[in-house]
């Protein structure tokens, strides 16, 4: 698992393991996914969470009280035929994840690769 090169990021990470260590696995999963479909992968700490750039945002994870949200900037754009995505907002759409089969369950990979 990938240690940030960003000390606010790598901060953030540091007190998510603190305090909930299901949570920190899946973060930490969620990354590696992210690096692993994308490595040029820029990382930064805003809204409370972390944001993920190529040339522009992309998306981000932001852990909540019962979940994990893993945010698409542009999810309206994606294909999406199981209808795992939520939101109803112009643009944003996100994956709500509570455990590290969601991660396959909810197909995150998926949707990470159609990003551009």
């Amino acid at each position: 698992m990938k240690k940030s090169q960003d000390k606010k990021v790598q901060g953030l990470i540091n007190d998510i393991e603190m305090y909930d260590s299901d949570k920190y696995q899946l973060l930490m999963n969620l990354r590696d996914l992210a690096f692993h479909h994308h490595p040029k992968t820029q990382e930064r700490v805003m809204y409370g969470g972390i944001m993920f750039s190529l040339v522009n945002d992309y998306g981000g994870i932001f852990v909540r009280k019962n979940h994990i949200s893993f945010e698409f900037t542009s999810g309206n754009e994606f294909q999406d035929p199981e209808k795992l995505l939520e939101g109803k907002g112009k643009f944003r759409r996100h994956l709500k994840l509570r455990s590290l089969e969601d991660i396959e369950n909810k197909k995150v990979s998926y949707y990470i690769q159609q990003i551009q």
